[in-house]
């Protein structure tokens, strides 16, 4: 090669090398502007995923509504949550918001937002029973040169708000304080749940066997109920419209009858530390008197409520039949509903109310099952010792307490008469004896009144007629 071309080569080489500088640096402004141009076309926001969940399956009295938009790329705009009838629109709810830009991978945004609403049916203007449009609405984060169709979630939901009917169909219908009682009566098609509600507790109601479209229920009321008032018939639809209608006569009113009961050292020693033995979860220190207050107070409170549950069980047959066995030779220590003040060396340390019958023989007596029935508890139970519960059938129980000892198992059925324990002074019991308790619903109630063959004829065999074989009523 000649000097002369080794000379241009040599001159040629760093305008060729700028040109390839200025040529790379060029292609980065295009290909950022080519990206933005496509981010700004095609990056819209992915479509939000809806949700609309309500309390009940359509527009009642009240229906509670919850509205949910998730969108995790760009974020959320606009979200509203509306009803449509016809030609009508409601906005039941509405909230805004600013997504990412479409250039921006990070930054602020909404990614899910949750809207609640109430819908009370009887009180919007307009609204005509039948059906309506539940229509959640939430908008796409759009670009420059795009702005998709929002994401539309819809529900179809029937309008009702006129409760179904509940009428008694017995007559007369009598409870007393304490008592039990039986109502026959009869509901509109919509009802799904119904009975005898008192005060904030239902006792639902069952189909009068052999007779189409009548029911009952077995209700209980309260010892310390001082008035009927809040005794009465009950039926609710599918979207929670209820209606409720007093069917009571009379309401019988009793007064509790009190007694003091003196604590002594002797008698906190016996029992606390053996009930603190056989109660899971119970921890009593060496204050005797304050291990006592806790099993007397929150653990007979405790007792209550599992009763209640065990209740929440119960067959719906008639298991029993007939008048209520007392048990033989027994004299009557303490009656139900007594209304007890506890002393400890001359000073009240508590009081509580004793529901169920205090019978005493001779010791280590025969305890006989007042009626037929399947035995649903077996075993040491808080305040009652050593316990078996019978399940007569539709909410209706017996309560044994205090046995010495049990000669039966859960799940056997029992017949009327058959021997159930012993008596013993199991739990709370200052001596040998048995504490009878018949529960309806988880209720105690009094045992007098089952005890008696002219109150089961008039006031649960009379309202069921001839409701056929599996009815008290025929049992009877």
């Amino acid at each position: 090669m000649s000097p002369a071309s080794d000379f241009r080569s040599l001159s040629a080489s760093p305008r060729s090398r700028r040109s390839g500088v200025r040529s790379r640096l060029l292609a980065v402004p295009i290909a950022l502007f080519a990206l933005i141009a496509v981010l700004a076309v095609w990056r819209v926001g992915s479509p939000p995923v809806l949700e609309l969940r309500t309390n009940v399956p359509g527009i009642g009295s009240r229906t509670e509504i919850t509205a949910v938009a998730e969108e995790a790329g760009r974020g959320l705009g606009t979200v509203v949550l509306e009803l449509v009838q016809a030609e009508r629109r409601w906005e039941l709810a509405r909230t805004e918001h600013e997504p990412r830009p479409f250039w921006a991978f990070w930054g602020e945004r909404t990614a899910r937002v949750e809207l609640p609403a109430v819908v009370e049916g009887r009180t919007v203007e307009g609204l005509a029973e039948g059906e309506a449009l539940l229509r959640l609405v939430a908008s796409r984060a759009p670009t420059w040169l795009r702005r998709p169709a929002p994401e539309v979630l819809e529900r179809t939901l029937p309008v009702r708000w006129r409760p179904p009917s509940v009428n008694a169909s017995s007559q007369p219908n009598y409870v007393g304080q304490g008592g039990s009682g039986l109502v026959v009566y009869t509901v509109g098609e919509a009802a799904v749940r119904h009975g005898v509600e008192v005060g904030d507790r239902l006792f639902e109601g069952s189909p009068v066997p052999g007779r189409a479209g009548e029911f009952f229920a077995l209700y209980a009321a309260p010892y310390d109920l001082e008035t009927g008032d809040s005794i009465r018939l009950f039926a609710e639809d599918a979207l929670r419209n209820a209606s409720r209608a007093p069917f009571l006569t009379l309401y019988q009113t009793r007064e509790l009858v009190r007694s003091t009961i003196a604590l002594d050292d002797a008698f906190l020693q016996k029992v606390v530390p053996a009930i603190a033995a056989e109660t899971a979860g119970l921890r009593v220190g060496d204050d005797l008197l304050a291990g006592y207050l806790e099993i007397n107070g929150p653990l007979r409170r405790a007792n209550a409520e599992e009763l209640r549950r065990l209740a929440a069980e119960s067959r719906e047959t008639f298991l029993w039949s007939g008048v209520f066995l007392q048990q033989p030779n027994a004299q009557v220590m303490d009656r139900f509903a007594a209304r007890r003040q506890y002393t400890y060396r001359g000073e009240v340390v508590d009081q509580q109310d004793h529901l169920g019958l205090d019978l005493a023989s001779t010791r280590q007596a025969e305890v006989l099952a007042a009626n037929s029935g399947v035995v649903v508890m077996a075993r040491y139970f808080g305040i009652y010792g050593r316990t078996v519960v019978v399940d007569h059938g539709h909410g209706l129980m017996s309560l044994y307490a205090h046995l010495s000892s049990i000669a039966v198992e859960p799940g056997a059925e029992v017949a009327t008469g058959q021997t159930l324990g012993r008596t013993g002074a199991t739990g709370l019991a200052g001596g040998d004896h048995l504490h009878f308790t018949v529960l309806l619903g988880g209720e105690p109630v009094t045992p007098l009144e089952w005890f008696d063959a002219q109150w089961i004829r008039n006031r649960i065999e009379a309202p069921l007629g001839g409701a056929g074989a599996a009815g008290a009523g025929a049992a009877l």
